[in-house]
């Protein structure tokens, strides 16, 4: 079975594939006033979330300033569900909608005179075969380790996101990867969390902890924008602006559609 090392991505310190996840709220040229769309569909119902915001200065705190008033659909082969708000600011979401593997879904997002759209593909789910807890010497201190393990399938292009909750609090990476080097292989993918941010040990794992792990198929787009942020938010400052990412999104909006697949698995740490 292949280990591999996940790419983890949005920040400036990119240590064995680990960076820090922030709000989706970058202002590239701290002019321009964006609208933010993170829009998220799966094969679960409960999951369909879409949720607005502005871009903020770089360096302006990391809270989440919702936009309201917006009418915002998702449609698939002529049927269109339409979100609702829900009592948290700029969030909204459709309880009952869920997708299904193998076939595009659309966004609509009207928010005064101006529309935003996006398609996005929904792959079929790889399943993951096992989580567990492996032990390495990082740097000296024996660590416990997230492993994800499950087979890709041959002859197919594959592109997944993983996200990790430790004793119940959302670990603050994202996780992406391509099979373009393990196409077909049985898989062993570490979910590493490194960096000075983690100088608190705030995610360190512990026997008895409960781990929870969502494994997410996601489409070429998506993948592309999430590896873009990790290229665009590096430099050699901490002063550095990062770029544009790869939006999916047209309508002079920055931000993602994203119709993926979901699997859950939670284990109680040995």
């Amino acid at each position: 079975m292949r280990n591999s090392y996940i790419y983890t991505i949005l920040g400036s310190a990119l240590l064995l594939g680990t960076a820090c996840e922030k709000e989706i709220d970058l202002n590239l040229n701290g002019n321009d006033n964006k609208l933010v769309i993170e829009a998220v569909l799966t094969d679960t119902k409960g999951d369909c979330v879409v949720k607005l915001s502005r871009t903020k200065d770089f360096a302006a705190d990391n809270s989440f300033a919702g936009v309201s008033g917006a009418k915002v659909q998702i449609y698939h082969n002529g049927d269109t569900t339409l979100l609702t708000e829900t009592t948290t600011t700029g969030v909204y979401a459709a309880p009952e909608l869920s997708g299904s593997g193998g076939n595009t879904y659309g966004l609509l997002v009207t928010l005064g005179n101006e529309q935003y759209t996006a398609t996005s593909y929904m792959p079929s789910k790889v399943p993951m075969d096992s989580l567990s807890i492996v032990e390495e010497d990082l740097f000296g201190d024996i660590t416990k380790v997230t492993n994800v393990s499950f087979k890709d399938p041959a002859g197919e292009t594959n592109y997944y996101r993983f996200q990790q909750y430790i004793r119940g609090t959302k670990v603050k990476r994202y996780y992406v990867r391509n099979d373009d080097l393990t196409n077909g292989n049985d898989i062993n993918a570490r979910l590493y969390i490194l960096g000075e941010d983690d100088d608190d040990h705030e995610y360190d794992i512990n026997s008895g902890d409960e781990i929870t792990v969502e494994m997410l198929n996601i489409d070429a787009a998506v993948y592309k924008y999430f590896f873009s942020l990790s290229s665009s938010a590096t430099g050699e400052s901490e002063s550095a602006t990062p770029a544009n990412p790869v939006s999916n999104i047209s309508g002079n909006a920055i931000g993602y559609f994203s119709a993926q697949t979901v699997e859950r698995k939670t284990i109680i740490v040995p």
